[in-house]
């Protein structure tokens, strides 16, 4: 196996970005592949964080086999409870290492209890240590009974000798232990236990790999990476219990063109040519040769200048260079077979993609499954001058993870992103400067507010305007009146004018007034909304009388109606579901509250419970951070827009004092109190 650096402050091979090396976490997915005993394994290495899940949602969905790795110190944590929900969506089979057995506090048995009580897993060790911390020297193999330990610089030298005396008991508990378990799930097995005959060693992996493949058992090694112990016989557990590709059933999806039906057809994962090829694009990575295209084969093979199409655009595109990767590293190929990853250069596609050969034109694998964002925050380049680099930058980041998302906002003239966490956005803007040289201000978005009046005015406008030649000259009459509280959004226009005081080639012209001067309300600058015009009579000038006299009319009845009328600030309302385990309802309860929130309803399954609010809007920021903090990470939650209504008296005073600050009118406060 290549070198994997390990505490030495340089970080592992694979977490090859300079800010995955600054901040010790990983961020992005690498791959790499291995030879070991004849056999070549792909790898990839995944995030941990809950923010980045598409990289573990994307590689789960290519992969045939994971090993979940658990810290002995942290046992199952809240991540592991997410990838254990993408690896049952996918039907992964696993087997599970438990690291950091150097450490302090590490406890591997309060971990393996924690997957059979928290996962609901049938978990056994096949190992178990031989010492934990400081005292921490090798492993107990449970299955063919005998010690291992590692010496060298590396771990690399593996020397087999009895079981210590003082394990011997343990161990043959332990065992009883694995093959109880393992009888629980495989048949053939369970018939040998009830029989009371000892199965052999090849009896007990066959039975393993049989039940680790069905997902009925999971087997779960231990060691320490950091001083390379274990990781020589997790490599072996990889080729004896987890599957090949050939034991692995891939589908793809076949859309008959004329009927419109599909079909679910098996993928061959023979290593040849036979059949023609199918491949998945999993991820995409702006690297520095282009853009780089991670491909999965399913079936058949994949040659250097071959001709391949994308079933979705039906493009034709030519394979120029194909590599295989090591992290960061590359290594250029002729060919790759059923069941290699590899890389395509300067192809373009989108995240999810199907690559085939023209006879299966019609053949698309199925889809990744993308989760919705959950936090949202307003972002610009500190220097003007800097645009281009960050659309570039945001462009490319968009294509590579589809849970990072961009749009627009023509009201406040904002661009909103969104993404899985604070910690999703911030990394992203580091990677802005960092990569495009172009810094970022984040902040929190604007929420649209919107002005209406509570009960109707009567207004009377008269617009004259006198100078050399013609004049101008409009007058309207008529009501403003508020609309019901579902159309808090709407503008109406009604015009009941009878006769000609108003010529009726004129009702426009006053109608776009209305319109123009609902663009700033007089309170706080936001946009007027909600309110009914109703023009009843007015008057005109043979000569002086004109369009532009009609929309200026409209636009200072309006001025005038609502400086008259009572003015109040309506605010959007989110319903929010919160879905939480049950022992943090209370924490879940009072946090809405806090945020001014009325819950409408609850309901609860299976030790979790789920939570409806309505919310404003303006006190959801950050509601994403605090959640994960007061539940362990555990409580997620989901909001979209409902209604608007009146904000409170005290937001409504805040937002109005804002405004008068920002034009002027009143002296901002000093100190503290500013905020």
């Amino acid at each position: 196996m290549h070198e994997v650096k390990g505490k030495d402050g340089v970080g592992a091979v694979m977490d090859s970005m300079e800010l995955e090396r600054q901040r010790g976490i990983t961020i992005q997915s690498a791959a790499t592949y291995t030879m070991w005993k004849g056999m070549n394994i792909n790898i990839i290495d995944t995030p941990g964080h809950v923010d980045f899940t598409i990289e573990v949602e994307r590689s789960l969905r290519v992969l045939d086999g994971a090993v979940l790795v658990l810290c002995a110190v942290g046992g199952v944590q809240c991540q592991t409870m997410t990838v254990n929900r993408q690896m049952k969506r996918y039907n992964v089979p696993f087997i599970t290492f438990i690291n950091k057995l150097d450490r302090q506090g590490c406890s591997p048995f309060r971990a393996l209890q924690q997957m059979r009580t928290k996962l609901n897993h049938n978990a056994a060790f096949t190992q178990i240590p031989i010492g934990l911390e400081g005292n921490f020297s090798g492993i107990i193999d449970l299955i063919e009974e005998r010690a291992i330990y590692f010496d060298g610089s590396f771990g690399q030298i593996i020397r087999y000798e009895d079981i210590p005396p003082e394990n011997r008991m343990e161990a043959n508990d332990r065992r009883q232990e694995l093959v109880e378990c393992v009888a629980n799930a495989d048949e053939h097995l369970g018939e040998l236990f009830l029989e009371e005959k000892v199965p052999t060693v090849a009896d007990l992996k066959a039975a393993i790999r049989r039940a680790t493949i069905t997902r009925c058992f999971t087997p779960v090694l231990v060691g320490s990476a950091l001083k390379n112990k274990g990781v020589q016989p997790l490599l072996d557990a990889v080729l004896d219990y987890l599957p090949d590709p050939s034991e692995v059933h891939n589908y793809a999806i076949f859309n008959e063109e004329d009927t419109g039906e599909s079909k679910k057809i098996l993928m061959s994962s023979a290593r040849d040519d036979s059949e023609p090829f199918v491949g998945l694009a999993y991820k995409l990575e702006a690297g520095r040769f282009g853009q780089l295209t991670y491909v999965r084969v399913y079936q058949g093979a994949l040659k250097k200048g071959e001709y391949i199409y994308n079933s979705r655009t039906a493009r034709k595109v030519r394979v120029q260079r194909l590599v295989r990767l090591h992290a960061d590293m590359m290594e250029d190929v002729d060919e790759v077979y059923a069941g290699d990853i590899c890389a395509l250069f300067g192809i373009d596609c989108a995240s999810g993609d199907t690559f085939t050969a023209r006879t299966t034109a019609n053949l698309s694998m199925e889809s990744i499954h993308v989760p919705d964002p959950v936090i949202s925050v307003a972002i610009k380049p500190t220097n003007k001058n800097d645009l281009d680099k960050f659309s570039k930058g945001i462009n490319r980041f968009t294509r590579e993870d589809p849970t990072f998302k961009v749009h627009y906002e023509p009201e406040s003239r904002e661009t909103i992103v969104s993404g899985m966490g604070e910690l999703h956005l911030e990394i992203y803007a580091q990677r802005l400067e960092r990569e495009y040289n172009c810094s970022c201000v984040m902040g929190k978005p604007k929420v649209a507010f919107r002005e209406t009046i509570s009960s109707p005015v009567s207004f009377e406008f008269t617009h004259k305007k006198q100078s050399g030649g013609a004049g101008q000259y409009g007058k309207v009459t008529g009501v403003l009146e508020p609309l019901p509280p579902e159309h808090y959004t709407k503008l109406e226009f009604l015009d009941k004018t009878v006769g000609t005081n108003v010529p009726k080639q004129f009702v426009p012209a006053v109608e776009k007034g209305f319109l123009e001067a609902c663009e700033k309300g007089p309170l706080t600058g936001h946009k007027i909304s909600g309110v009914r015009f109703v023009l009843e009579d007015g008057a005109h000038h043979m000569v002086d009388s004109n369009e532009i006299s009609f929309i200026r009319a409209g636009e200072g009845a309006l001025k005038q109606a609502m400086d008259k009328a009572n003015v109040c600030v309506v605010e959007p309302i989110m319903s929010v579901e919160v879905v939480a385990p049950v022992e943090f309802q209370g924490v879940v309860i009072a946090g809405i509250n806090r945020r001014h929130g009325v819950i409408t309803g609850q309901d609860g399954a299976e030790g979790y419970f789920i939570l409806y609010a309505d919310v404003p809007l303006n006190e959801m920021f950050g509601y994403s951070t605090e959640l994960r903090s007061c539940t362990e990470g555990k409580g997620e939650y989901t909001m979209e827009y409902c209604r608007y209504q009146p904000c409170l008296p005290s937001s409504q005073e805040e937002l109005i004092n804002k405004y008068l600050e920002a034009t002027g009118q009143l002296p901002a406060k000093k100190g503290k109190a500013k905020s």
